[in-house]
């Protein structure tokens, strides 16, 4: 079926999500807000435009959608457990602490609990409702699940037509504000043949018609017209061609957002969201403010000056995905003064790229879990360069631009960091004011993994202009630094 009778077909779910016909004043007075997230294990978003799969069609043809990039090991698998876990937290694995299939009490969710609990906690009016076919997101018999006790009603409920009975005449029956549901079925056809294989497609298009009757149950809400829907469709993983997931290949470490409702933009992202987006977006939906997190609302325009770097294809690494550039953002400068000659062009010196070009470099040194950034980044990476002939060491310098300082005593530094140490190469953060001698401010002497620095400078009295300058020097074929999101406050 073409994309258009698909979206044909998929009336009612479309009139579940748009605006009711209400004069716009009148609308925006009274609507009140709900929000649903649609968990469909395993699924991958490549994979839906070969299906029969209108419901879904039609939510990436009216909203937003994008795939997102997972974690690996030593982070955590690419498993269920993590997976959702991340999505209901807004919080990476290294956070919630629940980095396998069989968690019990080996996490951290009370201090970083779901976001249907941080809900509940802030107004005990509100309705909340999970309803899992994975049992052990919602009830377990040992442990905690996923989806916390003070939710209105968690239910396991022991199979996918089950999970969309039971959403459905809960969503018709009740004030339903906020919402998780998890469907299984395509995870497990993806074990069965693979994410290329036809019972992968079959279950896609199974799942959808249960995705569409509960569509279908918000359009015929009696009050549906003075209310406004937000529905995010997501998973916990991906899977591999052949079937299966749990390591860090691409396809494993493949996710996706599809984000209806109002305020939306429709397309794809400019900036790809990640999976933690998710619980940050449902909170903002209700206007709750939560520590911990680390996502924010989809939509949010991104502030890192090097998304606006425009990448472009591989010189020498083995892959067709559009993701380097040794071209600097306006006002930003790369210093390879002492920088050895040869190696891979793509990381002769600072460069910036991307999750899908990094990762696919070399899988399993950590590259895959630098999570923290997104969108474009800049890497220093003496391992990758070294991989061709090349001749002296990996000294270079990623050079900001002036900021101002003036009538200031003190400045933050804020990036994220990701960094790994091996031999003799070091690695500095430093300041310099007005053109003056720099001076150091941060040494990294061990491996700092998807870390948020927050770094403070005294100011010199009268400055006004202050550069700061990452480093990565004498490097050897020893590993890397990621730098992402830099700013400064005063």
């Amino acid at each position: 079926m073409s994309p258009l009778r698909h979206l044909a077909a998929a009336g009612l779910a479309i009139a579940a999500l748009t605006t009711a016909p209400l004069p716009q004043a009148a609308a925006a007075a009274a609507a009140a807000t709900k929000v649903l997230v649609i968990g469909i294990d395993g699924l991958v978003l490549d994979r839906i435009a070969a299906a029969d799969a209108p419901a879904l069609d039609s939510l990436i043809g009216t909203g937003s959608s994008s795939k997102t990039s997972l974690y690996a090991n030593p982070m955590a698998p690419t498993l269920s457990g993590p997976g959702w876990a991340t999505i209901a937290t807004g919080a990476w694995p290294d956070r919630h602490g629940v980095t396998s299939n069989s968690w019990g009490t080996s996490h951290r969710l009370a201090e970083h609990p779901d976001f249907l609990t941080r809900l509940e906690r802030a107004d005990r009016s509100r309705t909340t409702y999970a309803i899992a076919t994975w049992a052990p997101l919602v009830t377990t018999s040992a442990g905690t699940a996923i989806f916390g006790p003070e939710i209105d009603l968690r239910v396991p409920s022991g199979g996918d037509q089950a999970t969309a009975d039971q959403a459905s005449r809960h969503i018709r029956a009740t004030d339903a504000d906020a919402g998780f549901l998890h469907f299984d079925d395509v995870d497990a056809a993806g074990h069965s043949c693979g994410a290329a294989g036809s019972c992968y497609r079959d279950a896609i298009t199974d799942v959808d018609r249960r995705v569409k009757q509960v569509l279908d149950a918000i359009a015929a809400r009696p009050t549906r017209a003075q209310e406004d829907w937000t529905v995010v469709v997501t998973s916990d993983h991906g899977h591999t061609d052949t079937g299966g997931h749990g390591g860090g290949t691409p396809g494993e470490r493949s996710s996706l957002i599809i984000h209806t409702g109002p305020g939306v933009t429709p397309g794809r992202p400019a900036v790809a969201p990640e999976n933690v987006d998710v619980a940050a977006t449902a909170l903002s939906r209700f206007g709750v403010t939560a520590t911990g997190l680390d996502g924010r609302p989809l939509g949010t325009a991104s502030t890192d000056p090097f998304d606006a770097v425009a990448l472009k294809p591989a010189v020498h690494e083995a892959t067709d995905v559009l993701g380097w550039s040794d071209t600097a953002p306006s006002g930003w400068r790369v210093d390879n003064t002492g920088m050895g000659a040869g190696g891979v062009t793509e990381w002769h010196g600072w460069a910036f790229t991307n999750d899908d070009f990094w990762t696919r470099t070399e899988a399993g040194q950590w590259r895959e879990t630098n999570v923290r950034a997104r969108g474009v980044f800049a890497v220093a990476d003496s391992d990758e360069w070294s991989d061709r002939t090349r001749t002296g060491a990996f000294t270079s310098a990623l050079v900001s631009p002036a900021y101002d300082v003036t009538g200031r005593t003190r400045a933050t530094i804020g990036f994220v960091s990701h960094h790994r140490k091996e031999g003799a190469e070091t690695a500095t953060v430093s300041v310099s004011f007005d053109g003056g001698a720099s001076r150091t401010v941060l040494t990294y002497t061990g491996d700092v993994v998807a870390r948020v620095e927050s770094v403070p400078v005294a100011v010199p009295a009268g400055a006004k202009r202050m550069t700061v300058t990452w480093r990565l020097a004498n490097g050897d074929n020893n590993w890397y630094w990621a730098v992402d999101s830099p700013a400064v406050t005063s």
